[in-house]
């Protein structure tokens, strides 16, 4: 068991008092030092003295009169809150009135105590003090969460943008190298087909034309997906060629309406949008087993909205909640990115809801499409 702290090693507290009588101040220190408590304190009684100490000196706690010439303790409240230090802030003084001691307490004062029972003073300044480093640690915990936050949002934001630079760098690949090589191909199946001699020779020809025909389409699509070059329409024809696209592949029938067909937001919304979109039907055709998906696209009133619907199994809150979910937790990361925000409404067994929203008269506070493409 580690011994208590001799109390004459223990650190002197320096106490700025606020009062305007001498004698109750001398009680005060009568009272502290027959508790054998370790101080200096000073004396102050006017608001210019007061804010000056403030300014001149460190301390570590205010003991203050409630009621002053001209003034009230409140006042001085006002100041220290006002200026730079952060100090414990204990009423000190007569009977003021429960109503007045609550109103002070709920302003943040640390605490109050009656000039008529001084022989608990140490114990309220030992408790206020206890609580303010309490509040303070608890202050710098959130301080620095908070800062780890912000750092992991920009990694976040930085991984996104590597992502999609990756992607376009890919797209550009298949569109120059694997493109270039499949129109070359298809020249010189055009030119057996024109030549050939034999039967057997123009079927094969015809064969590797379809075939090449599926491959030109398969490196178009997968360029259409790694690099939305549709988006220089605009959102809504992005979104319209996602839903034909996915409605020939999957069979199921999909609706998408909007209030504002040449809607023009910035580049980085388009491509959340977008990329909302795309990854919410693609859930939809992994998991949802369903017959029809609606989508419904506004820019209502300054908010960019993107509503997709579907009609199958939901999905559970253990899959919801699921820390592999890492398409959920992209988008909604990508959503605040762009300023905005997702939300999934599904219940088992009747659908889900992915809400897509971002105020667009906060266009010019989102990253710019360099921080995405």
């Amino acid at each position: 068991m580690v011994p208590p702290v001799p109390k004459s090693l223990q650190p002197s507290l320096n106490l700025l008092h606020l009062e305007d009588s001498e004698l109750d101040h001398q009680l005060v220190c009568r009272a502290l030092r027959r508790d054998k408590l370790a101080f200096q304190i000073t004396r102050v009684d006017s608001l210019v003295d007061f804010s000056q100490q403030l300014a001149a000196q460190a301390f570590d706690l205010i003991l203050a009169d409630y009621r002053l010439p001209g003034f009230t303790a409140l006042d001085a409240w006002g100041l220290l809150q006002a200026s730079a230090a952060r100090l414990p802030f204990v009423l000190l003084s007569g009977a003021i009135g429960e109503s007045a001691a609550v109103a002070a307490i709920q302003l943040g004062i640390s605490d109050y105590l009656p000039k008529d029972d001084l022989q608990n003073l140490a114990r309220v300044i030992a408790s206020a003090l206890e609580v303010f480093k309490a509040k303070a640690a608890e202050a710098r915990a959130v301080a620095d969460l908070a800062a780890s936050e912000q750092r992991l949002a920009q990694f976040a934001q930085h991984l996104q943008s590597a992502i999609e630079n990756e992607r376009a760098a890919i797209a550009r690949e298949i569109h120059d190298d694997i493109g270039g090589s499949l129109a070359a191909v298809r020249l010189d199946l055009a030119w057996i087909a024109r030549h050939g001699q034999s039967a057997d020779m123009l079927e094969h020809a015809a064969t590797a034309n379809d075939m090449l025909q599926h491959a030109i389409g398969a490196s178009q699509r997968i360029m259409m997906n790694l690099r939305p070059a549709i988006l220089d329409q605009g959102l809504y024809p992005a979104i319209q060629w996602l839903a034909e696209s996915f409605q020939r592949r999957s069979g199921v029938k999909t609706s998408l309406l909007t209030n504002h067909p040449g809607m023009q937001p910035s580049k980085p919304i388009q491509l959340t949008a977008y990329r909302t979109a795309q990854e919410a039907l693609t859930n939809v055709s992994k998991y949802a087993n369903c017959s029809e998906v609606k989508i419904d696209l506004s820019d209502a009133e300054g908010v960019l909205t993107l509503e997709i619907s579907d009609n199958g199994d939901g999905i559970s809150e253990e899959a919801l909640n699921n820390p592999e979910a890492f398409g959920i937790r992209g988008l909604k990361e990508r959503a605040r990115v762009a300023g905005g925000w997702l939300d999934i409404s599904t219940r088992k067994g009747h659908g889900t809801t992915v809400i897509l929203t971002i105020p667009l008269d906060e266009a010019s506070t989102t990253p710019t499409e360099a921080d995405f493409l």
